[in-house]
C-alpha cells in the first residue's frame, strides 16, 4: 500500500457523505435557525455513542491489561481525528498524573498538519505504517477514522497486526471496511452531517466523546483517581496548589489549612498528602505506601489498614 496517485478520484461511500434531508434549506434559514439545525443534529451524537457504550468498555478493558503489562497506546488519525487524538493524549498527564508517553498520538502529516490541513497525508499507508513503527507487541493502536476506510489508518493497522499489538477501530461508519482488521470496531452511527461530508461536525464529536470516554475510564481502572477526584495532579504552582487542596479538602474533610500542611509536607504529591490526611500517618510512610500501592490511593490504605471512606 503506498499514496493516492496524483489525480486519483475515490468515491466515499460512507453515512457521513450523504446528504441530510433535515438540512437542505440551511442555506435560506436565518442565523437562529441555521443553529438550531446544527443543534438538533449535534443532540443527536450522544445517543449514537451510548449505542457503542459495549465496545467501548471492551476497549477500556483492552487498554488496562496493555497498561498494566508495561505497554503503551498509540492513536493514529488524520485531519480532525487525528487532532481530536493529539488533544486527548497530551491532557493525559497533567490531568491524571501518569507520565509522558503512555498515550502517545500520531497525526498524518506531523506537527506541522495539526494547524494546517495536510489532506493528502492521510492518503498515504506507507505513511502510517511508518508512523507506526514503534508499536510493540504489548502495545494497543486506535486508529480514528469517520469513513472507516482511511489509507493512512489502514498502513497503521497493518504495522500493528505485523508485531501482534491489539487494534481498536473508532469511526462513524457500522460498515466501516477496516473493521475487518481491528479486533474491537467502534463503528458510531451518526449518520450524514448537517453539511455533507463535513466530518468535523458529529463524526467528529462523536470521536472526541468516545476518545474521552476511552481514556477517562482507563485511568479511572488503573486508579488514577480517588472517587470523581484528580489525585495524579502535582502542585506545581499557586493555582494549581489551590486546586489541590479543594481537592484534599473535599477527599478528607478536613479544613484548608490543614490540608495546606499536608500539601506542603508532601511536597506537592497529591496522593501521598491524601493518604496522610486519611489515615494520620507521616508524610514518609505514606509516601511509601503510595509507592507499594502502585500509585493507587484505595490500595494505600488498604495497606495501611485504613477504613476507606468515600
Amino acid at each position: 500500500m503506498s499514496a493516492t496517485p496524483a489525480g486519483h478520484v475515490e468515491i466515499v461511500r460512507a453515512p457521513t457523505e450523504r446528504r441530510n434531508s433535515g438540512t437542505y434549506d440551511i442555506d435560506l434559514l436565518p442565523t437562529i435557525d441555521v443553529l438550531r439545525e446544527i443543534n438538533a443534529e449535534d443532540a443527536t451524537v450522544a445517543r449514537a455513542v451510548s449505542a457503542v457504550l459495549p465496545e467501548v468498555a471492551r476497549a477500556v478493558d483492552m487498554g488496562v491489561e496493555t497498561l498494566r503489562g508495561g505497554g503503551r497506546i498509540h492513536y493514529f488519525g488524520a485531519g480532525t481525528s487525528g487532532r481530536i487524538a493529539s488533544m486527548d493524549a497530551a491532557e493525559l498527564p497533567p490531568t491524571f498524573g501518569v507520565e509522558e508517553g503512555l498515550v502517545v498520538a500520531h497525526h498524518a502529516g506531523g506537527s506541522p498538519a495539526l494547524g494546517h490541513a495536510l489532506e493528502g497525508s492521510e492518503d498515504d499507508a506507507d505513511l502510517g505504517y511508518a508512523d507506526a513503527a514503534d508499536l510493540t507487541h504489548g502495545d494497543l493502536a486506535v486508529g480514528l477514522a469517520a469513513s472507516g476506510r482511511t489509507p493512512y489508518i489502514a498502513g497503521a493497522l497493518r504495522r500493528a497486526a505485523e508485531v501482534g499489538a491489539r487494534t481498536v477501530l473508532v469511526s462513524a461508519n457500522p460498515n466501516a471496511p477496516l473493521a475487518a482488521h481491528a479486533d474491537v470496531h467502534i463503528g458510531v452511527d451518526t449518520g450524514a452531517e448537517v453539511i455533507a461530508g463535513s466530518t468535523r461536525m458529529k463524526a467528529g464529536t462523536a470521536q472526541k466523546l468516545v476518545l474521552n470516554a476511552f481514556s477517562t475510564a482507563m485511568m479511572v481502572r488503573m486508579g488514577h483517581t480517588y472517587s470523581n477526584l484528580m489525585v495524579g495532579v502535582n502542585a506545581s504552582n499557586a493555582k494549581l496548589r489551590g486546586r489541590v487542596v479543594t481537592i484534599l479538602t473535599e477527599a478528607s474533610g478536613q479544613s484548608e489549612e490543614a490540608c495546606a500542611e499536608a500539601l506542603a509536607r508532601a511536597q506537592g504529591d497529591t496522593k501521598v498528602a491524601l493518604v496522610a490526611l486519611l489515615t494520620g500517618v507521616d508524610t514518609q510512610h505514606a509516601a511509601a505506601e503510595v509507592v507499594a500501592a502502585g500509585g493507587q490511593v484505595r490500595e494505600a490504605l488498604r495497606r495501611i489498614g485504613s477504613a476507606d471512606p468515600r
